[in-house]
């Protein structure tokens, strides 16, 4: 951390700077300049509050230098992680694409996605039995019973099963029902005890950034994770509210190389949620794997004209083997493969 004094700062006052560094275990290098006197913080600066320093009497400002996020930074994994689900890995050479409706339905609807997702590729199995929607009125999920017809349809063809964990209060009966990936959805990635708990279990998840919520944020979010010691995680970028009507959220390319400079950890992209309307998936798709992303999570409904939720974004099992098709190509232009 770097400490700057303020133009009229007295002795005593960079004394007192001082001997707060000491105290938190850490030494100062002190610079006098024409106008100003920096002091530099060696040591593991995390420990320290620019907020405190700020607040100290003939200080200017002060700032950090090494990332607040320790266990999920690269500059102490060079390399990147991958994490396997069930045999298949995630973050690797070979990008994965995670499919399937928004939501449970029925034990038909199911069955028919399930076999879609499998006919087209992908190796994992997407959809929600508990939804957040943002009105108390809208569909919830079908809770409990929706894992059951999810296990039951997903199995037949061997595909990993990807949901979205809600409430804290769920998590054992996620992991009596063995979901293999846990979805952290975006209006949680800031639930600070759900994050805690989910990194006291053995699950990989997916940790999806929230609405409005910068990079630091959500590495500092999965920091919260990492710290209880579950270091299988993967981060997904879904599209940020700004002020453009013209779709759904703006789906942020650029952090994705930003993502995979800064930490070890998989990045996935869910285009679905991005564009919010079909004929938009594809497109975000393609530059999603282009940019470098680790995979995809992607909508597909056996019959979108029907599904409960987000039927506007759902592609139909065709449409999904198709851009399959499309993204194996770019995956080998890349160097990578689908």
């Amino acid at each position: 951390m770097i400490i700057v004094m303020s133009p009229a700062a007295q002795e005593a006052e960079l004394n007192a700077v001082i001997e707060r560094i000491r105290a938190a275990g850490l030494t100062e290098h002190v610079s006098r300049g024409t106008e100003r006197t920096l002091v530099g913080a060696i040591g593991d600066e995390r420990a320290l509050s620019e907020q405190v320093f700020e607040q100290m009497p003939g200080v200017e400002r002060a700032m950090h230098i090494v990332k607040p996020y320790k266990i999920v930074a690269r500059e102490g994994h060079p390399s990147g992680t991958v994490v396997d689900i069930r045999g298949i890995k995630l973050g690797g050479n070979q990008i994965q694409v995670i499919a399937g409706p928004c939501s449970v339905e029925t034990q038909e609807q199911m069955d028919l996605a399930a076999a879609g997702v499998h006919a087209a590729g992908c190796r994992l199995m997407r959809g929600g039995a508990f939804k957040p929607r943002t009105s108390p009125y809208a569909f919830q999920g079908l809770g409990v019973q929706g894992l059951e017809l999810f296990q039951r349809a997903a199995r037949e063809y061997k595909l990993p099963i990807v949901t979205e964990l809600m409430d804290v209060r769920m998590l054992d009966t996620f992991l009596e029902h063995d979901v293999d990936v846990i979805q952290i959805g975006a209006r949680n990635m800031q639930n600070f005890d759900l994050l805690k708990e989910v990194g006291r279990v053995n699950k990989p998840v997916i940790l999806k950034r929230g609405l409005s919520a910068t990079i630091s944020e959500l590495l500092m979010a999965a920091e919260y994770i990492a710290a209880g010691g579950n270091h299988n995680i993967i981060l997904c970028e879904r599209g940020i509210r700004t002020f453009e009507t013209a779709y759904r959220n703006v789906l942020d390319i650029t952090a994705i190389p930003v993502l995979k400079r800064e930490t070890h950890l998989p990045v996935v992209i869910d285009p679905s949620h991005a564009g919010g309307k079909a004929w938009m998936v594809p497109a975000l798709a393609r530059a999603a794997v282009a940019a470098g992303a680790d995979g995809l999570l992607i909508e597909m409904h056996p019959n979108p004209c029907e599904a409960w939720c987000d039927a506007d974004q759902a592609l139909t099992p065709k449409e999904l083997t198709d851009l399959m098709g499309s993204l194996r190509l770019i995956a080998q232009a890349v160097g990578r493969e689908l």
